[in-house]
């Protein structure tokens, strides 16, 4: 089931024709949109469902530096700084708290690499600090596991997903954003060989440029145009607990189990490194891409075989803009959560810490991480269709760094100088046949 958001109006007219039209309402695309219209550029957001209805209101809510790839660290250090900017610009509360990230390790080999990181972190402005284990239970009285030690990182923060986006998505709007929602995308308008508009359910929108911030739905809208996007999808499951008494005031992760204080007085719960593989076509066509991230993260995958697969077979990759498309088909992507990981979790949480004993759970819910095959998001134009960009595969990270993202894709897309090199990001990569194998610690 989905988790509770907060709701929207819709504009109540589609512009004939905008500076930029971004597809998806998502935290990726209502931050572009923001910063966009901070450039000065009219722009009208569309989105199949409502803003924020599929991951960016299932994730965890972390909003975190702690643990990232090299590449992803000044996009989540400059993040942080955009979520209080944001959050101020809106006026209203979008539960943005600096409350810190604390991560704990049973392995002595883990430690060490995050020893390693954490010196790399410095030298970006990141402070973390790596913990004994006395110092882990300093922290974490209640605590009754064992721990090798732990890495803090006390600037990083937490939001609330149910609040989040539709906040941002007001302050977007304040500057000039259109929103509107129930009005997919089903495709592209090109003319001498780029962009001039995008095709919705409710009419065309004549554009020069296209932001594709579509998430999971991101590689389908592609191959429409005959664009590579190499973009797995992972079935995740999270929930929340009933008020529970307070072991952190921010996030606290684990070898097994994952944790964030909520607002409301209880905790979203989750467990680390777990999801099932939608087994697809395009998984299949991609595949020896895949196959390096495959190996190294298989211990907490399962693979399913079932509808989507059959759904890509029916539908095909090519369809008609004068007809319905399969964006309209499944406006909220909303998988089953897998209520044996949230028993198991519950109960992990429960046994490190027994003063939690009598909680349960409030409700669970599933959601869809589009991943790409080094873990490194799409922020990039594609080369061969002026006018065209993505923000997208943001492998379980987009909620975090949004905002960051969000500022970088606008740079690009006005070509102003970006906020910082895109060179890691770029669409490329995926597509050159370079091998590609996930990077960062979680």
């Amino acid at each position: 089931m989905s988790p509770p958001l907060t709701r929207i109006e819709s504009d109540a007219r589609l512009p004939e024709s905008a500076d930029v039209v971004v597809i998806g309402g998502g935290v990726i695309g209502v931050s572009s949109a923001y910063q966009l219209a901070r450039k000065g550029l009219s722009v009208a957001l569309v989105e199949k469902g409502h803003v924020g209805c599929e991951q960016s209101s299932r994730n965890w809510g972390w909003c975190r530096q702690q643990g990232r790839a090299r590449a992803e660290i000044p996009l989540a250090r400059e993040s942080l700084r955009l979520w209080e900017e944001m959050q101020a610009d809106a006026g209203e509360d979008a539960g943005f708290r600096r409350t810190g990230v604390l991560f704990l390790t049973k392995n002595p080999a883990e430690l060490a690499a995050w020893e390693k990181w954490a010196e790399i972190a410095r030298e970006m402005q990141v402070h973390s600090t790596v913990l004994t284990p006395s110092e882990v239970q300093e922290r974490l009285p209640h605590n009754t596991d064992t721990w090798v030690g732990g890495l803090v990182t006390p600037s990083d923060g937490r939001a609330e997903p149910s609040m989040a986006v539709p906040v941002l998505a007001k302050a977007a709007r304040k500057h000039g954003v259109t929103i509107h929602q129930d009005c997919a995308a089903r495709g592209l308008e090109t003319s001498a060989g780029r962009v001039s508009g995008v095709v919705t359910e409710k009419g065309t929108i004549r554009a020069s440029s296209v932001l594709l911030a579509g998430g999971a739905w991101s590689s389908l809208f592609c191959r429409r145009h005959g664009i590579d996007l190499p973009i797995g999808l992972v079935n995740a499951t999270a929930c929340r607990t009933t008020p529970a008494p307070e072991i952190t005031d921010g996030a606290l992760g684990t070898d097994f189990f994952c944790v964030r204080r909520r607002l409301d007085g209880g905790l979203t719960l989750a467990l680390r490194g777990r999801g099932t593989v939608e087994l697809t076509p395009d998984l299949i066509r991609y595949a020896r891409t895949f196959l390096p991230t495959y190996r190294q993260r298989r211990k907490g995958l399962k693979i399913s075989f079932g509808k989507p697969f059959l759904d890509q077979l029916l539908r095909g990759t090519s369809w008609r803009l004068d007809q319905p498309s399969p964006f309209e088909a499944e406006r909220v992507r909303d998988p089953a959560p897998d209520m044996t990981l949230v028993e198991e979790a519950l109960a992990a949480l429960i046994k490190a810490n027994p003063n939690l004993e009598g909680i349960g759970i409030a409700e669970a819910w599933g959601g869809t991480i589009d991943t790409t095959p080094d873990t490194i998001p799409v922020i990039s134009a594609v080369d061969t269709l002026p006018g065209f960009f993505l923000a997208t595969g943001f492998s379980g990270h987009g909620f975090g760094i949004g905002p960051g993202a969000g500022r970088l894709a606008a740079d690009i897309v006005t070509g102003d100088t970006p906020l910082i090199d895109p060179a890691a990001y770029s669409h490329q990569r995926l597509v050159d046949g370079r091998p590609l194998a996930p990077v960062g610690l979680f």
